[in-house]
């Protein structure tokens, strides 16, 4: 930790690329390619049928950017089924975070707009469906998600949430629009975790026998909706998993009650039958282990400590108004890192295991806050973070919640341009600037320069720009010092 470090080289030094491309690799030959070639011969067999062979896809922007990285041929052909017309990919957070869960939504907005953006630009979509990280869903984010254009969200069919209703129906969310398609786990979780497990009791699985499950159904809608490594990662190629992904729709089209069709399709389609009611204080589920909640990630005291760090981050962050530390805070953000910190045991442990490079949850746990730890620090030194933000307002009656807030010196000198002169003579006139100065930032040059404008009695636009030039100058010198940037201004 804490080696001299160019920003440049930073990401080399916290993410390690080779076993990334490692496990990347090994999920493309294992599955994407032979799966996206089975789902396109499936497509081009039925596309002069009556019924069609219809899928969706929900990626991460980050899952994209390994596969330009890495693997360009599985790009190629997830683009060859989005041209196909067959295929709806839905939209998520471009970096398959849990940041739907900070008190705040700015971060998540930013987040699905990139994802957005990224799927018009890369397969002309412009996703009508929104499927969260991990299916993580509460009202407040279905709302946030309706307020962003989209008609449908995809989220889990848990039982507490339904009580007692059946998931295969479309629902629209209280008090909102939207509506919601539930993903059936039972039909899932039978190919994702069973498919393969000899001792169940309906072990093999036939594409006959699961199209027949399927289809005594008189429901609405069914969604399938499995990690896509199912077919080849999780049950390896020598299972037959490849043989049942190709044999399922043939066996399901077969059967006179049954389509296929893609999430949007089902909204066009159906009409909500109910209402779905899950606050977000304490409801909130997600498709993950068998609470179906946020545990797989806030869990433990792990978990909370490395995803309070990362929140905290996201001021200073901003401050920064750098895109190299803003891409690093956000791989930082990725899911995976405290779903690895899972220390709860029996079968959902075993699945976390599974997925992680590490040997223990506390191995993951100490790289991932040492890393960030490390990123903090240097984030804090470029930024010349305070020991407390610096609340902006017009007089000592006014709410201070409702303040602008300035998290560093660099945030000051930035913000004090926007700020309306009324608060600025305020904060003058209380010596209110040379108290922040001294006491949170430590720095009595600062707060010497700050009272010498303040006996100086200059008002307005002068006053305004003596503070931000004090502010902007003293910052340059600071970071010329500690060499870790160029100047700001």
């Amino acid at each position: 930790m804490f080696h001299r470090v160019s920003k440049k080289e930073l990401f080399d030094y916290y993410f390690d690329q080779s076993v990334d491309r490692e496990i990347f690799e090994r999920a493309c030959r294992k599955c994407y390619l032979p799966s996206n070639m089975i789902l396109l011969q499936l497509i081009d067999k039925f596309k002069k049928e009556k019924k069609k062979a219809k899928f969706s896809f929900s990626v991460s922007g980050v899952f994209i950017e390994q596969c330009e990285r890495y693997a360009p041929d599985v790009l190629e052909l997830f683009k060859q089924l989005a041209e196909t017309g067959y295929v709806e990919f839905l939209d998520q957070t471009y970096y398959h975070s849990v940041v739907s869960l900070y008190p705040t939504r700015e971060e998540f907005i930013e987040e699905v707009r990139l994802h957005r953006r990224m799927m018009k630009d890369l397969l002309n979509k412009e996703p009508s469906v929104f499927e969260n990280t991990e299916l993580l869903y509460n009202n407040a984010i279905a709302k946030e998600v309706e307020s962003l254009g989209y008609d449908g969200i995809v989220t889990e069919g848990a039982d507490r949430t339904l009580l007692g209703r059946s998931p295969n129906y479309v629902y629209r969310v209280k008090d909102a629009k939207i509506r919601v398609l539930l993903r059936n786990f039972k039909l899932t979780d039978d190919i994702g975790f069973r498919f393969s497990q000899t001792s169940w009791s309906e072990y093999p699985l036939t594409s006959e026998k699961y199209a027949s499950w399927i289809a005594s159904s008189n429901d609405q809608c069914i969604i399938i909706f499995p990690d896509y490594e199912t077919f080849g990662e999780h049950h390896w190629p020598e299972t037959g998993i490849h043989d049942f992904l190709r044999a399922m729709p043939e066996e399901i089209l077969k059967k006179g009650n049954l389509i296929l069709s893609t999430p949007s399709e089902v909204l066009m389609r159906h009409k909500a039958v109910g209402e779905l009611d899950v606050p977000e204080t304490g409801g909130t589920i997600s498709w993950a282990d068998i609470e179906r909640s946020t545990s797989g990630w806030i869990g433990n005291t792990m978990q909370w400590a490395y995803y309070t760090t990362t929140k905290e981050l996201e001021p200073l962050v901003r401050e920064a108004d750098d895109e190299e530390f803003s891409r690093l805070w956000r791989d930082f953000l990725i899911s995976d890192h405290l779903y690895y910190m899972y220390t709860a045991g029996g079968g959902p442990g075993e699945v976390h295991t599974y997925f992680s490079p590490y040997k223990t949850p506390w191995d993951a746990a100490v790289t991932a806050q040492g890393a960030v730890s490390d990123f903090e620090s240097r984030l804090r030194l470029f930024v010349v973070a305070a020991n407390e933000p610096f609340i902006f307002h017009r007089s000592k009656a006014e709410d201070y919640s409702a303040g602008v807030r300035a998290w560093s010196l660099k945030g000051f000198a930035s913000k004090i341009k926007e700020i309306d002169t009324q608060s600025i003579r305020f904060h003058n006139t209380s010596g209110d600037f040379e108290t922040w100065a001294s006491l949170s930032l430590r720095d009595n040059e600062l707060a010497h320069k700050f009272r010498e404008i303040r006996l100086a009695k200059i008002e307005g636009q002068k006053l305004k720009d003596a503070i931000h030039q004090a502010a902007a100058k003293r910052f340059n010198e600071i970071n010329k010092s500690t060499q870790t940037s160029t100047q700001l201004f």
